[in-house]
């Protein structure tokens, strides 16, 4: 959530305010300049002018820093926004920007000093073993400061830009990110809950809680995300503030080690990295986000006793679960391995899917985030295709456009809406008239609600809309808690999830950034509050833990929200306060929900970030997201399960079958041969990696990590996942016992061991990820191995593993 922006490029744009004169004081010319430039993209900068000069642009509302840096911090937008002007007027011409650069840096090398802010002591980091120092452990490289917290979508945004650019610029070659966490929520500076958010997120580089914002307030930052990038004696170069400045970024950090580098001021030493990690989960699902029930089919001619699915967005795990009420895995779709592919259950992949919708029992809409796409399954067919969005972050605020065509950005929810055309047609039995089906969708990061047209339709106003088309339904796109009765004057804060009351035609959404819970009329598009926030449409900081009416009531950034249309109540995941809560529609009362365990005490859940109810009303299913597990709450007698999972095949089994259908897999030209009536056996494997191409090699600082899949639980190995360590060679050694007197084959050979291998590569400038499965067979034969009784046998095996960019190959030694 961009907060506070000082005239950069960027994408994330609430209200503007007025504020301190900041920039206009250094330079008011070239503030009304840029001012204009930017309001070409941003219409309604145009409209706020006269009231920011000689003011200075102002986001949402502001975190309050102290003075000290202020001189640095001002000259440094002022710059860096300069040259920002300066190299989109150079367009494509790669020889210039690369000079304004490169002339830029030569200044600020020669006039900026080191800044005096440092990590405080006592903070604590992910990732590494040990705090780093800008002065110590960071000294000598080219570090990129980035300003982030977890609830912000703009910050996850920019997540996959950081990693492309440590791919390309690794540790050993001058560049570190360190992620700044400064928290907006007091549920953020908690350390575990920040420890979940690097896991789930998939961060690599190191973290630092800086729960105390020290380093926010020493170097004057003023919004979420800002990327400082500092020189190697801590000097203060570039800032960019903002999402949707990858090519800015990559010149930046590219020149800045080219020009360090020829200094002689880039040093190449590694950092401690230690990846955080929670290990293996014992319930199999991993951060799972939403949880939706089948609806009943309405036709005549069907039972309307059939059987209750749900589905279940197992969004750590990058799949969606479809299980019965009894926790039975039925179907498992996708991989636990990101992608965006389309196809049959085993072949298609998603990216961190959240939101998951039922039309009828045998569709259900994905809102998979991480590819700013939505997606089909249909469970007859065993198929997953994709309805709108490409993999791509859009910008569009509008729509219009069907399928792929249609760019969105990062859809948290969806919800299906059965709706008769809205024109002035009188009907006499309105029974007879023919419903269609709308799914909605909460765009988080635009922070508006869209929504598909699966058939021709007639909407609010009488507009008609195509089938297939996707367009913006309410919402301005400003960041804001504005309630109106014009649905696109009206503003919401990263909406992230979505219920519909049909009786009411209303659709519920818990409006995260502003902590509210609010509603839309979906006669009319009216927008309006039901509990949270605050009256004040900018206000978006008006969080707490508060039971009550209306704007009483106070939440802490809600995720997930369901209709009961048994008890009258909404039912919604107050997040970061880590409770369930309900609001009476009819009172706009909102009081908090106590569940008790098997043993009486009072479950505590860890970030609950979905729910829905069943057909009866009566119960309520939970995504316990932090706890990796599903929950069950019986709203009778308040009572609260686990729902295990039954997946029909092991899944330690199922998932090394889905990697090698999805991954290279190399074999060796004959198999391991061990002895079948050995006392004791031991199998010691060596994988040596080479590069025949000079110019390959392991991406230093990049993590290179392996696991082993054994053939049963007889086996045993002391370690079954790591990282290769490239400082002691590029070399995995593994020491395997099989069973003793061959206990698990009976007498026939068993399942091959599978070796997996998820490794980062570089050749030249162009880094890459090689994914492989090395599987070996193993045979038991006393002929074969020239014994035929021992007390002890001992095999060993080595084998070369050949990298390049184009292909794998293996040999046996």
């Amino acid at each position: 959530m961009a907060l506070f922006i000082v005239l950069g490029r960027f994408s994330r744009i609430a209200t503007i305010r007025q504020t301190a004169a900041f920039q206009y004081k250094t330079s008011p010319i070239k503030t009304i300049a840029a001012v204009r430039e930017h309001s070409r993209n941003y219409r309604h900068l145009t409209q706020c002018l006269p009231d920011i000069l000689p003011n200075v642009v102002k986001i949402g509302s502001r975190m309050s820093s102290s003075p000290e840096g202020q001189d640095m911090m001002e000259v440094l937008a002022c710059n860096s926004n300069q040259l920002a002007d300066d190299l989109l007027a150079a367009g494509s011409n790669a020889a210039k920007r690369q000079k304004l650069v490169l002339d830029y840096l030569k200044v600020a090398d020669r006039d900026g000093k080191s800044v005096t802010a440092e990590f405080p002591d006592g903070l604590d980091w992910f990732n590494v073993t040990e705090a780093l120092t800008l002065q110590g452990s960071l000294r000598g490289k080219v570090v990129v400061l980035d300003f982030f917290t977890y609830c912000c979508i703009n910050c996850m945004h920019i997540l996959p830009n950081l990693k492309r650019l440590e791919h390309m610029y690794p540790i050993e070659e001058g560049l570190a990110v360190i992620g700044v966490h400064s928290a907006k929520f007091k549920n953020e500076k908690e350390s575990n809950n920040i420890r979940a958010a690097v896991e789930r997120y998939e961060i690599s580089h190191p973290v630092v809680n800086d729960n105390v914002s020290a380093m926010w307030r020493k170097l004057r930052v003023q919004c979420w995300p800002t990327l400082m990038i500092l020189g190697p004696r801590a000097n203060p170069l570039f800032v960019i503030m903002g999402e949707g400045n990858f090519e800015d970024l990559k010149l930046y950090v590219g020149s800045a080690i080219r020009f360090y580098r020829e200094k002689g001021e880039i040093q190449r030493h590694s950092l401690p990295l230690n990846l955080t990690g929670t290990g293996t989960i014992a319930s199999n699902m991993k951060f799972p986000g939403k949880i939706a029930c089948s609806v009943p089919t309405l036709d005549g001619d069907k039972d309307s006793s059939e059987e209750q699915l749900f589905a279940v967005s197992d969004s750590g795990n990058h799949r969606v679960l479809i299980i019965d009420s009894a926790g039975t895995v039925l179907h498992k779709i996708g991989g636990k391995q990101s992608g965006f592919l389309d196809g049959n259950f085993s072949k298609a992949r998603f990216n961190a899917p959240q939101g998951v919708a039922f039309q009828g029992t045998d569709v259900v809409f994905v809102a998979d985030n991480e590819n700013h796409a939505v997606r089909r399954i249909d469970l007859k067919t065993q198929q997953v295709s994709t309805i709108a969005g490409n993999g791509t972050q859009g910008n569009d605020r509008t729509g219009g456009k069907s399928g792929r065509d249609q760019l969105l950005s990062s859809p948290w929810d969806v919800a299906v809406y059965s709706t008769r055309d809205l024109d002035m047609s009188f009907h006499a039995d309105e029974t007879s008239v023919p419903s269609k089906d709308v799914l909605l969708i909460a765009m988080a990061g635009i922070h508006q609600i869209w929504a598909i047209f699966l058939e021709d339709t007639i909407w609010w106003k009488f507009k008609k809309y195509g089938a297939g088309t996707c367009w913006a339904i309410a919402g301005s796109g400003h960041e804001q808690n504005r309630n109106t009765s014009y649905p696109h004057s009206a503003a919401f804060a990263q909406p992230s999830g979505l219920a519909i009351n049909r009786v009411a035609k209303e659709v519920y959404l818990a409006d995260s950034e502003s902590s509210a819970i609010r509603k839309i009329s979906l006669a009319d598009g009216k927008v309006m509050a039901v509990a949270g926030g605050d009256r004040n449409p900018l206000d978006l900081f008006a969080f707490g833990d508060v039971d009550g009416k209306q704007y009483a009531a106070k939440f802490q950034h809600p995720l997930g929200v369901a209709y009961n249309p048994k008890d009258g109540c909404i039912y919604f995941a107050d997040t970061y306060n880590h409770k369930i809560k309900k609001i009476d529609v009819s009172t706009n009362c909102a009081t908090t929900c106590e569940f008790r365990e098997a043993n009486g005490s009072v479950r505590r859940f860890s970030e609950p970030a979905g729910l829905c109810l069943d057909r009866s009303g009566q119960l309520l299913y939970i995504a316990d997201t932090n706890n990796h597990e599903l929950l069950v709450a019986n709203l009778t007698d308040c009572t609260v399960r686990p729902l295990k999972l039954n997946f029909r095949v092991p899944e330690e089994l199922d998932s090394v079958v889905e990697d090698r259908r999805s991954g290279t897999t190399l074999k060796p030209t004959r198999p391991i041969k061990m002895h079948p009536g050995a006392g004791q056996s031991s199998l010691r494997l060596t994988f040596n990696l080479t590069f025949p191409g000079k110019a390959t090699k392991l991406t230093d600082g990049a993590p290179q990590q392996w696991s082993l899949e054994l053939p049963s639980t007889e086996w045993g190995c002391e370690c079954t996942k790591g990282t290769i360590d490239t400082a002691s060679g590029q070399s995995l050694q593994l020491l395997i016992a099989p069973p003793a007197n061959d206990a698990s084959t009976n007498g026939n050979d068993p399942s091959p061991i599978a070796v997996n291998f998820k490794l980062n590569l570089c050749e030249g400038d162009v880094c890459f990820p090689k994914e492989f499965i090395v599987l070996l067979e193993v045979q038991y034969s006393a002929e074969e191995t020239g014994h035929t009784n021992v007390e002890r046998y001992d095999a060993q095996e080595t084998y070369e593993v050949q990298l390049s960019r184009e292909k794998v190959c293996l040999q046996q030694h």
